[in-house]
This record gives C-alpha cells, structure tokens and sequence, in this order.
C-alpha cells in the first residue's frame, strides 16, 4: 500500500532511558497522525550536530492511536542518535514519514494463522506495531527476541500485551542460551509465517530456516539509507527483480526475493 508521505514539525512528549544504551521517544502531533503500516521508517532530521548533515532513518516501533503517539526506539551509538537522547518534552523534532513498504499485515484470511515475529538487538523495534496489528487481527503472534545479553532484551511488557514472548541470549542470561535460531520452539512447532528484523548474520539465518520448512518469511533489511526515497542508492541489494533501493522498494522484502538462500 503507497501511503502519502509528509514532512512535520512533530512534539517530543516525551524521552525514556531504557537499559543497554537504548532510548523511547515519544512524538506527538497538533493533528492526527497520518495512516502508517508496521514495517515503514521515519528520517529524522537532527539539528546542533555538524556531523549529521543526512537525516537519520529509524523503524517505526509503534503507533499509539489513542494518545496520538509514535514512538521511535533508538539506540544510542553516534553523534546523531546521542543527540536525539538529550531531547527533552516539548522539543521538536522534525521527521519524514511514512517510508517504504512494509511488512504483509492481517487480511480477511488470517484467522487462525500461526506467526512467528522474529528479532535481535534494536531490530525488535518494528515488531512491536506488527505484532499489534496482528492481535488486533484476531491472531495472537509469536515473538521470538535475541539479545547477547539480557540488557539487549527491550520492551519485553509492551510485547507481552499482544502475544507469547520467547527470548535467547548468547550468554544465557535470559531465555534460551543461543541464537534465535537455536531456540526449542523451532523444532516443536510450526508456523505459517515467519516476519524478521535485526542484524544480517541472523535475518540470513532465519531466511535459511524458513526456506528449509517450506515457511513464507518477510524479512525488514537494514542496508544503509540515507536519503529515504530511492535518489541516492546507498542502500541498493541485489535481488531476484535486479538492483532495488531497500529505501522504496522495502526495506520488507520476501526472501524469495533475496539472494539469501
């Protein structure tokens, strides 16, 4: 679905330390937020900062309707993003969105699909609005989140409200000792979709996983992007369709797409 996009003045509600060097900002609007689908990014312009002359793309975590609230999960790594941290309420943020093509969401066929959402370190972010959008469905997701430890496990009560959580952590400090992939669930149920973000190695490991059982699986790339609407080509991945910039054409692509497997 091609969603308008707009460029806006949005209020910081609010800016909430989390553990592991991770943050939730919580943006709001005079006016209703516009139509945004799980999977889709922002680009945020930050200002004050003569390193971050590009905007900054991040995941959408959540749309919260009701408060008129989308909130951005943002880890703390680079000049930019640790700028974004010393935001306080009623700074404003000025943001393009909505981005890209999201992940594949409920239809009038969902009833009683098994979904499995899966995610590692930040790239949790995206799943928590799927993951709604999928109990408001009907259907009641799985979540599957990996961490190296347990500090890299986030938002673990907001994910509890719309399905099972699972965890594994390298260093199993939480959940099962491993990788996602490694987790027991994997070997004793099965799903009809699998949907995932997070780092490369282990999206490609899931892909793998998926395309051995013969599973639909979506995966949310994170290639580097910059200007956010397919004009600069940082962010190109060869694929099944040929070169496509994850910035327009995804960043959710089917891994039948994907030279993954």
């Amino acid at each position: 679905m091609m969603l308008r996009k707009y460029i806006l003045d949005l209020s910081v509600r609010a800016v909430e330390p989390l553990h592991g060097g991770f943050i939730l900002i919580r943006l709001t609007h005079s006016e209703p937020l516009p139509p945004m689908m799980p999977g889709q990014f922002v680009e945020v312009r930050i200002d004050q900062v003569p390193a971050t002359f590009l905007r900054r793309p991040i995941s959408i975590h959540f749309v919260d309707r009701q408060h008129n609230e989308l909130w951005l999960l943002v880890a703390c790594v680079g000049a930019g993003t640790r700028r974004l941290a010393q935001l306080k309420a009623g700074d404003t943020l000025n943001v393009v969105l909505p981005l890209g093509h999201g992940f594949t969401t409920p239809d009038g066929k969902s009833a009683g699909r098994k979904v499995l959402l899966v995610g590692g370190g930040v790239g949790v972010a995206p799943l928590l609005y799927l993951g709604a959008s999928w109990k408001e469905s009907g259907v009641e997701p799985t979540f599957l989140l990996g961490a190296r430890d347990k500090n890299g496990l986030l938002m673990l009560d907001a994910f509890r409200q719309y399905g099972r959580v699972l965890m594994t952590t390298e260093d199993g400090s939480e959940g099962e000792r491993g990788f996602v992939t490694n987790h027991s669930i994997l070997s004793c149920e099965r799903f009809d979709l699998i949907q995932t973000c997070g780092p490369t190695p282990m999206m490609k490991a899931v892909a793998r996983y998926a395309n051995d059982q013969e599973i639909e699986c979506e995966a949310s790339l994170e290639n580097l992007m910059a200007c956010g609407l397919g004009s600069c080509l940082c962010c190109v991945e060869k694929t099944t369709r040929g070169n496509l910039c994850v910035c327009k054409e995804g960043p959710v692509f089917n891994i039948k797409e994907l030279l993954w497997t």
